[in-house]
């Protein structure tokens, strides 16, 4: 699945396509969680790589971050960011909730 992608286009019985968004799970805090201060040149995207082995999860980290992103994929240098340990769990919740729908 690729996860930049916000959704995914379906049509209905007579044709007509229609947009099937993506939902993303809320992401509690865990005493298990790391913390880091981003440095210039940090993305969303690179540090997905280095903590979870896969690019295409840098939504778990800005979700768990929104506030500090602010919907951007470079984080200011400086800013603390919280990068979600629990990433089996965050998963199962988001196929969950987006195969059901």
């Amino acid at each position: 699945m690729n996860r930049y992608q916000n959704g995914t286009i379906l049509k209905t019985e007579d044709g007509q396509p229609y947009y099937k968004g993506k939902f993303y799970p809320n992401i509690p805090v865990s005493e298990n969680d790391f913390y880091i201060i981003t440095s210039e040149g940090d993305r969303l995207d690179l540090l997905a790589q280095s903590y979870y082995r896969d690019s295409t999860l840098w939504w778990v980290i800005a979700m768990a971050n929104n506030n500090a992103t602010k919907g951007l994929l470079f984080p200011a240098p400086g800013t603390q960011l919280r990068i979600p340990a629990n990433i089996g769990d965050i998963l199962t919740q988001y196929n969950n909730f987006n195969n059901a729908r």
